[in-house]
């Protein structure tokens, strides 16, 4: 996120020295740093209520999308299976009338 090296944080540690003096600095620095933990606490927080609504939409969405699918039709995958079993289901049909109609009937 910084880009700050070891020169950088050298040359502010001194400016903080001399401007803080050696008896507020240590009080100084553990501010900063519960100020940072709880910047960091709330951040993880935010991101994490944001994930979870971002996957309570989703949910609703494909929700949606399913009961629609499904009011418009109910198994759209046995299309092409049903479609493909017509001609050998009618040929079966055309043969057995067909055999229906040539057999005599036995006395």
């Amino acid at each position: 996120m910084f880009d700050i090296g070891f020169w950088e944080l050298v040359l502010i540690s001194v400016i903080a020295l001399v401007v803080l003096g050696p008896e507020r600095l240590p009080h100084a620095i553990r501010s900063l740093a519960r100020f940072i933990a709880s910047v960091k606490q709330v951040a993880s927080h935010v991101q994490h209520e944001l994930s979870q609504e971002l996957q309570s939409q989703e949910l609703k969405d494909k929700h949606q999308q399913a009961e629609q699918m499904k009011a418009n039709d109910p198994f759209p995958e046995l299309h092409p299976s049903h479609e493909s079993m017509d001609p050998p289901i009618r040929d079966v049909e055309q043969s057995s009338t067909h055999d229906e109609s040539t057999e005599k009937p036995s006395k």
